[in-house]
C-alpha cells in the first residue's frame, strides 16, 4: 500500500476540488472540502488527536470521489478517506447512540438473508400506509431516514446457478447479486442475467455468494471489509470475468488490490480479482451488441452514480448502450458531478445533508421532463425517488439493465413502472 504521508503530500491545495465537493457546496466551509479534510489528516499524522470536530468533518464526507475526478494533481482522496475512517473507528470510540445505530445498520445491510427477514414487516408497514416519520424523527433522524427510504415491495426472484447463453456462446461470466440489490431490487438482477445471456454469455451465479464489503470499506470497518473481500474472491475463483450491476459494489471490488495489499497470501489474488471485475455496462460495451434492440419510445434522464462515474470512470458506456435503443432519447441532468446524497449509508447517518443534496438532484431530474430516471445504483434510485416524492412528483426509475432487457425482449416501456 502507498505511504499515507506521501499520499497526503500529493495535495497542493489548489482548490480545483471545491466546485465539485457536495458538502463544500452546501456549507462553504473549508474543513468540509477535500483539501480541508486533507489538512486535518495531516494534522493528525503530525500528532494532533482525533477531536470531535475533526471526526465530524470526516463523517460529513460522502466519499463520492468527485474531487478525484477534478484533481489535476492525481490526489488519491479515495484511499485517504478510507484509511482515515478506519483510523477513526479504531482510535476514537463513538458515543452510545451513534454506535448502536451503526451496529444496527451493519448487522443487516451486508447480509442478504437478514435483509430478507425485513421484507414481511416492510410489506405490512407499507400496506398500512401509516406515517411514522414525525414520531421517528423525534426518536432519531436516522430511523426517520430509514422509514422514508424504505425500499419498494418486490417479489422474491430465485435465480438459477447458471443461465445459459442464447445462441452461440461468446463468454462465461460470474455475476454478483449483491445485498440490497438482491433482496429489494431482484428485478435488476434478473434483467442483468437475461441481458448477458441474450448477448451470448453463460452467466454463473454462485449460490453461496454474499456481501462484497463495499458498505464496510466505505465506512471505515476495515477488518470487516477484508473478510468480505476474501470470501468474494474465493466465491468467484473459477470465472475469468465478474460482472457487477451496482456502482458501489463494483468500485469496492476493483479496489481489492489495495484493500488486501498488506496481506501477502492474498495480495496477488486480490489484484487479479480486481482486474477481472467489470461493471455491467463496461462489459457489454467491451463485448459489443449482438441481440436486436426493439424500439422504446421513451425519454430518459441518466443519473451518473458517483461510484460509477468518479470511482470507476464509467460515463460513456451506459449512455452509448441507451443511445443504441431505437426511439429512446437521453436528457442530461444538470450538475451531474454532484452527489445525490445516497453514498452508501450516508443518507442514514447524515440525513439532513443527504436530504438537501437529494432535493437538489430531484429538482435537476424534474427539470429534464424525462419519463424515466435511469441509475446504476440501488441507493441512488431510492434517494432520488424519495426526494422527488417530497416535491409531490413521481417518476419511473429503472436500472440500465432493465431498459436494455425491455428493448431486447420487445416488451415495451410499460414494464418500466415506478418503484414505490
Amino acid at each position: 500500500m502507498e505511504d499515507f504521508r506521501e499520499l497526503l503530500d500529493d495535495c497542493v491545495h489548489c482548490g480545483f476540488c471545491l466546485p465539485t465537493c457536495p458538502t463544500y457546496q452546501l456549507w462553504g466551509e473549508e474543513m468540509d472540502s477535500p483539501r480541508g479534510r486533507i489538512h486535518l489528516m495531516s494534522q493528525h499524522e503530525q500528532g494532533a488527536p482525533l477531536s470531535g470536530p475533526m471526526i465530524e468533518h470526516f463523517d460529513r464526507c460522502l466519499g463520492c470521489m468527485a474531487c478525484v475526478t477534478a484533481c489535476p494533481s492525481g490526489v488519491k482522496y479515495d484511499r485517504l478517506i478510507e484509511v482515515t475512517r478506519a483510523k477513526v473507528e479504531d482510535e476514537r470510540p463513538r458515543g452510545r447512540t451513534d454506535r448502536l445505530l451503526r451496529e444496527a445498520i451493519f448487522a443487516f445491510f451486508p447480509y442478504p438473508k437478514r435483509l430478507r427477514l425485513l421484507r414481511g414487516p416492510l410489506r405490512a408497514y407499507q400496506a398500512s400506509k401509516i406515517n411514522m416519520s414525525p414520531l421517528l424523527n423525534r426518536i432519531s433522524p436516522t430511523l426517520a431516514a430509514m422509514e422514508r427510504l424504505a425500499p419498494p415491495r418486490a417479489s422474491h426472484v430465485r435465480l438459477p446457478e447458471r443461465v445459459a447463453a442464447r445462441g452461440e456462446r461468446r463468454a462465461v461470466v460470474g455475476m454478483l447479486t449483491g445485498c440490497v440489490q438482491r433482496e429489494f431490487f431482484p428485478g435488476v438482477n434478473a434483467a442483468t442475467a437475461r441481458v448477458l445471456a441474450m448477448e451470448g454469455c453463460d452467466v454463473v451465479i454462485p449460490k453461496g455468494q454474499g456481501c462484497c464489503g463495499a458498505l464496510s470499506l466505505h465506512s471505515g470497518r476495515a477488518a470487516e471489509a477484508r473478510a468480505f473481500a476474501k470470501k468474494t474472491i474465493e466465491t468467484f475463483a473459477d470465472v475469468d470475468v465478474v460482472v457487477v450491476n451496482a456502482a458501489g459494489c463494483g468500485s469496492a471490488m476493483k479496489d481489492y488490490g489495495d484493500v488486501l495489499a498488506d496481506e501477502p497470501e492474498w495480495a496477488e489474488r486480490a489484484r487479479e480479482f480486481s482486474a477481472k471485475t467489470r461493471d455491467l455496462t463496461e462489459y457489454l460495451a467491451e463485448l459489443g451488441p449482438r441481440a436486436t434492440r426493439h424500439p422504446l419510445e421513451i425519454t430518459v434522464a441518466y443519473h451518473d452514480a458517483c461510484h460509477l462515474a468518479h470511482a470507476q470512470g464509467i460515463r460513456v458506456q451506459p449512455r452509448a448502450l441507451l443511445a443504441g435503443i431505437p426511439g429512446l432519447v437521453i436528457r442530461e441532468i444538470a450538475d451531474p458531478e454532484i452527489c445525490c446524497g445516497s453514498a452508501g449509508v450516508y443518507n442514514l447517518l447524515q440525513p439532513e445533508a443527504a436530504g438537501e443534496l437529494g432535493d437538489r438532484k430531484a429538482a435537476n431530474v424534474s427539470a429534464t421532463g424525462a419519463d424515466l430516471l435511469v441509475a446504476a445504483n440501488p441507493g441512488c434510485s431510492l434517494q432520488i425517488a424519495t426526494a422527488l416524492r417530497r416535491r409531490g412528483e413521481e417518476i419511473a426509475v429503472a436500472h440500465t439493465a432493465e431498459v436494455l432487457d425491455a428493448s431486447i425482449r420487445g416488451i415495451g416501456k410499460e414494464q418500466l413502472s415506478p418503484r414505490r
